[in-house]
This record gives C-alpha cells, structure tokens and sequence, in this order.
C-alpha cells in the first residue's frame, strides 16, 4: 500500500515494514464502558494508521480530559494525556518544534468546546499542522451525565433536569467560521466513511477538524440514531461527494438548491429546474457554501444532517512558517545571543 503523503512535514522516517492495525495496540485494557462508540474509532484509527508508512514513533496522540482522552493509553505510539481542553496549545508546540511527528489530537465536544474553546479556534484560525478528531456524543460522559455545549436545547440531565436553556454550539460552523482549511463530519459506525475522511485530513497540510458523531450508550443512548438506522438513514444523510449534484433521501429525489434570498434549501428533486441543483466542492476558496450547508440539519431531529468534508483548501501551516521565518532570521543575522538578550535595552533596576 502507498504510503499517504502529509504536506508540511519534514524528515519524517518511512519504514518498509509491513503494519496493520496490531501494531497499534498496547497492552492496556480498553475501558470504555461496554458499547460505546469509542470503540469503534479506535479501531478505525489503529486500522488506517498503518497507511500513514511511518514509524510508531513519528507518531503522537495529544488529548485533553473525558472518555474520549483516554485514547492515547490504547495507541502503540507516544501519545500525551493532558490537561482539560488544552490538547490543542500543547500539540501545537510539538508540531511547531518536530516537524518529523505526525500531530494528532483527540477531544470530546465537552473538552474542546467549553474550556477548551478558545484553544480549539485559536489552532484552526492559524492553521497549524494537526489532526483534531473531536468526538461529538452530545453529553459529559466521564463526570456522568450533564449537559454539553452541543445538547440541544431543552436536553434533561443531570445538571440541568428543567432542560437545558443552552443554545447548542455547531462543530462544523465554529470551525468553518474560524477559517478553517479542512473541516469533515462523520459517524462512528460508519467504517468506510470514517476511514475515508481520515485518509483526506491525513494528506491535509495544516489543521484538519474531524467531528465524529458518536454515541453514549450510557448517558445519552441513540443521540444520532436516525442517522445511524438503516430504515431512516438515507432520508437522514446528506452525504457530500466532490464534482456532485447534492443529492439524496433513499430514491436520490431531495436535492439541495439556491433558495430565495440567497439561502439554500433542501426540495423534492422533480420540482426544480435540474440547473439550480447544487454541484459541492470542498475545494473552494469561498467558504459561504460549506457553512451554509453546515447550517442545514435540524439539530433535535436531525433531518438533513450533510457528512463528509465541508472545506479541503490550500494554505500553508503555521508551523511550517515559524520554521521559515526563524531560519531567515538565522541566516540573516546569525545565531541569537540569548545572554545578550536577557541583558539587552529593555530591563531596569528596581531597588
């Protein structure tokens, strides 16, 4: 198999050993609770890793606080179990100072959006060369049970057993409008998808946002279900395809078109004009279309929820441009002085 090659990186060692998804695995009990979602994203992962052609540690895990963080404990490569909702600063010094590591960092909805807000948007409006996986299940799982920055409005838990009165946050919006350059949505019980929009953040240079929907079997069970259920998924899913009409519902007769005003609009495909149908492309610059279909589904019933990637553009990494600047600076002025900067213009004497 070819290994995928990661813009971005430098000195990266290949290996010419063949791997599979056993050499990902440590020797650690996996202990999630029995059917949870994160089961099935870690197989994916230590299943496509080893198209990565690169060494286990070339590779490193950086994740925050909740069910979710525990992945690093189950990956045979170096992985960083960190602080809540500080993955993404933390991976970006390591991405900034190794450019022979792959840099991939793994957090929930309630890590990355609550306290780890800022963290997050500040990685993708620069751009730096990580891969976020966010796992999406609509709950604090880990502290048992209360609400998330993306429980719908209304949600009865336990910190909130009137319903919630948030107002729900939308991953792929938030990423879009912090000018993301690689932004997908995908499903933990979809293999080959899943494994599909890992496969394109991989080859992405700069920060790639992947929210996976996942599911919490024991404190908000069936929170995606319309999605995931063979009788309604199809009616459910819009499924983005590069060079295609937006098209779906299980005779492919919804299609997505320019509404009135601008806006788009899911319609019955025999009542349109064929010409208005909507041809996607993730590549384009302009990112108008990618956040308004990120605005389509209907988040308590879930109806028209598009998966796939939203947005796949070019621009270089901020890690790989603090790495030129310095070394234009060394090869300009030469080496820094760090005893003469310390002792340089700018201090005083307080006595």
């Amino acid at each position: 198999m070819t290994a995928i090659e990661m813009p971005g990186l430098t000195l990266v060692p290949r290996t010419d050993e063949k791997q599979s998804a056993k050499d990902f695995k440590t020797d650690q009990e996996v202990r999630w609770c029995p059917g949870c979602g994160d089961y099935a994203i870690l197989a994916a992962v230590q299943g496509f890793l080893p198209e990565l052609g690169l060494r286990r540690e070339n590779i490193v895990f950086v994740s925050g606080i909740g069910c979710s963080s525990r992945f690093p404990y189950y990956m045979d490569t170096y992985g960083v179990h960190s602080i809540h909702g500080r993955a993404p600063a933390i991976a970006t010094g390591l991405a900034i100072s190794r450019p022979d590591l792959s840099v991939w960092v793994v957090t929930g909805d309630g890590d990355a959006l609550s306290i780890g807000g800022n963290h997050l948007i500040h990685a993708l409006r620069r751009n730096v060369n990580l891969k976020i996986l966010l796992f999406n299940n609509r709950i604090y799982g880990l502290t048992k049970g209360q609400y998330s920055p993306t429980s719908e409005t209304g949600k009865v838990t336990k910190s909130t057993p009137l319903g919630s009165l948030d107002y729900s946050f939308n991953p792929v919006s938030i990423a879009l409008g912090a000018e993301a350059s690689f932004v997908a949505r995908t499903l933990d019980s979809d293999r080959k998808h899943l494994t599909e929009v890992l496969r394109r953040a991989a080859a992405h240079e700069g920060t790639a946002l992947v929210e996976i929907l996942q599911n919490c079997n024991i404190f908000n069970d069936g929170a995606w279900e319309p999605l995931k259920d063979a009788n309604t998924s199809d009616d459910y899913l819009i499924r983005l395809q590069d060079g295609e009409e937006i098209r779906f519902g299980k005779n492919r007769d919804k299609v997505v078109v320019r509404g009135d005003g601008g806006h788009i609009v899911v319609a019955n495909a025999d009542e349109v004009d064929p010409s208005r149908i909507i041809v996607f492309d993730s590549h384009a610059e302009d990112p108008g279309l990618a956040f308004a279909l990120s605005r389509l589904a209907h988040f308590h019933s879930l109806v028209d929820t598009p998966i796939g990637v939203f947005r796949d553009v070019a621009r270089p990494s901020y890690d790989r441009l603090v790495r030129e600047q310095v070394e234009g600076v060394i090869e300009s002025q030469g080496p820094g002085d760090l005893q003469a900067l310390i002792a340089g213009k700018d201090n005083w004497i307080v006595s």
